[in-house]
């Protein structure tokens, strides 16, 4: 019976490591499956509100923008929380500056506040690009590609 329950053990650790490194391969490899790229939805609006440096309303649909973090607006940022430095007010101005057009965003995922988390482009700019680019918002929360 103990012999049993070792070569159970040890077999619970060996799926375990190929089910890990199956993980690390997929996401190595970031390929988006059939089923990941049809819950991808496209949202556009003209002129969206803004919200602050890093999230707008779009057609009544909150957006997050992917991959950026924008100072909080006063009195946002909570206790213990690593907020982003920098003019709040600079940030949402910058971004009001450059979405005063039509604005096209892909959805990725909801974040655990309800809004869509998205990569949004205006007048042919990726909008968190450009934010990172001007110096009005940080890379955080993942990888900004901005070839």
């Amino acid at each position: 019976m103990a012999f049993k329950r070792k070569i159970n053990g040890k077999l619970l650790v060996i799926m375990a490591i190929i089910a890990v490194l199956s993980m690390e391969q997929k996401f190595e490899s970031h390929e988006v499956s059939d089923t990941e790229q049809s819950n991808k939805q496209v949202i556009s609006c003209n002129s969206p509100y803004i919200i602050d440096g890093d999230t707008f309303s779009c057609n009544g649909e909150r957006i997050r923008m992917a991959n950026i973090d924008a100072p909080e607006m006063p009195e946002h940022c909570r206790r213990g929380r690593r907020c982003t430095p920098g003019n709040p007010f600079a940030s949402k101005n910058y971004l009001h500056s450059i979405s005063r057009s039509s604005v096209t965003c892909l959805s990725i995922e909801k974040d655990h506040y309800g809004r869509t988390v998205a990569r949004c482009k205006a007048n042919g700019k990726d909008l968190s690009c450009a934010m990172v680019a001007a110096g009005h918002a940080i890379e955080r929360y993942g990888v900004l590609n901005c070839q």
